[in-house]
């Protein structure tokens, strides 16, 4: 007992000499990378809406913006783990654009001519081919990486040129349009969103999980005799987490549907239009579902399974990983095989989103998914990444595009502007990996 006592006194000592900010940050557990992100995309909204003259922070926008934020989040998660494993992957712009083409022909002239268009089974077998196309590049590229050891950064770059030329050369360089009507509600719009009614079940349900999930964490440290955080502090947590879910799904309903969308709606549904005009809230777009699906998946397989866990390890101490007994090769290759079903969806999201498939698609996009994985968190030295820090790295990434957009900024002026952003997030990674040393 007073060994125990002993050893906890300089905790209780150090608590005691924290700051009151301090001692709320530990009681929390509140990670200060992530809240660093939070401010400073606080900031870049607040100082895009003044300069924009209040256009920024509209719902409008702010729809908009969640559902170009979509793929690229989607691409991000998978980076996560490929940059943990101290990997890179400068290939999934252009594995977007060449399985887009790939899914844009298969249901714009293909299948047509044998099931007819807009047939109910379209867009499954559209999405299907382009995650199968997906995980066969993913293997090709991981099997080069990891079983004939040429570097990731060459073979991806090797990549990034190829799969660039096969999108053109599918289809000789011609835009592909349009795509299947079910097939397009992957891309958002008045019909690619789930509705006002919807979003508040999804919304409620995200609150519930979160109070389940630090009510189950809190169950876990006591079945571990881990140390609890204080109740007040999961009460903050809870409270918090369920107020930013319900004001963000407040903003999805106070976006409207256009009005002439909105008229022809109700003429075709026999509905009377009331003088004011049909009002009828966008709520969460489908895009954007499958992002917050796809984040909980992948955060799933990040945190809860072997696969996640020899991951991290490999990032660790790749030498370590392998003389432990993990198979480092397969691992590798099934990260670039997931990289690649990842690159897929978010592929399908990007060629409904435009109702076409163009040569140009996906174009830098490597740089915007990178840069959301690095500003979220993850670390190029390895074994250090969340899934949720990335998907917040790419609603920032998009946040500066689409200000910058907004002011009238040229887009090679957008290219310089996103570069700094990420030569700037590696160098405070760096100065934060020498501080926590």
């Amino acid at each position: 007992m007073s060994d125990s006592q002993q050893a906890s006194s300089p905790d209780t000592a150090s608590v005691v000499t924290l700051n009151p900010l301090a001692r709320f940050v530990q009681a929390t557990e509140l990670d200060t990378r992530m809240l660093g992100m939070l401010g400073a995309m606080l900031l870049i909204w607040v100082g895009f809406d003044l300069l924009s003259g209040g256009l920024f922070l509209t719902p409008r926008n702010l729809w908009n913006l969640s559902v170009q934020s979509a793929s690229v989040a989607v691409m991000a998660t998978g980076m996560v783990l490929v940059i943990v494993t101290r990997h890179i992957d400068l290939s999934v712009g252009s594995m977007l654009g060449v399985i887009a083409m790939l899914m844009a022909v298969t249901q714009a002239e293909i299948l047509p001519s044998l099931i007819g268009f807009d047939h109910p089974l379209t867009w499954m077998i559209a999405l299907a081919l382009g995650v199968f196309c997906g995980v066969i590049i993913g293997a090709f590229q991981g099997y080069i990486i990891a079983y004939l050891s040429v570097p990731a950064f060459i073979v991806t770059l090797g990549g990034l040129l190829v799969w660039r030329g096969a999108a053109w050369w599918v289809t000789s360089g011609r835009t592909v349009a349009p795509m299947d009507s079910n097939f397009r509600l992957m891309g958002g719009g008045p019909l690619g969103s789930i509705g006002e009614t919807a979003s508040w079940l999804v919304g409620l349900l995200i609150c519930g999980g979160i109070i389940l999930l630090i009510l189950n964490g809190r169950r876990q440290r006591k079945r571990f005799n881990f140390p609890l955080r204080p109740p007040w502090a999961e009460g903050f947590l809870m409270a918090t987490g369920c107020a930013i879910v319900l004001g963000i799904t407040a903003v999805m309903n106070a976006y409207p549907w256009p009005k002439r969308t909105a008229a022809k709606f109700a003429e075709a549904n026999g509905i009377v239009v009331p003088d004011g005009g049909l009002i009828i809230g966008h709520g969460f777009a489908v895009p954007v579902i499958l992002a917050i699906v796809v984040g909980l998946v992948m955060t799933f397989i990040a945190t809860r399974t072997r696969f996640g866990r020899y991951v991290f390890a490999i990032g660790g101490n790749p030498e370590a990983a392998e003389l432990g007994g993990i198979n480092t090769r397969w691992v590798t290759m099934k990260i670039f095989m997931l990289m690649g079903a990842l690159c897929a969806i978010a592929a399908a999201i990007s060629t409904a989103r435009l109702n076409a498939a163009t040569n140009a698609q996906g174009t830098l996009d490597e740089l915007l998914v990178i840069a959301a994985a690095v500003i979220g968190g993850t670390s190029l030295a390895g074994g250090v990444g969340t899934v949720v820090g990335a998907m917040l790295g790419a609603l920032l990434m998009q946040s500066l595009q689409s200000g910058m957009v907004l002011l009238g900024v040229d887009t090679p002026l957008q290219n310089i502007v996103v570069g700094c952003v990420l030569v700037f997030a590696v160098w405070l990674d760096t100065l934060y990996r020498k501080h926590t040393a």
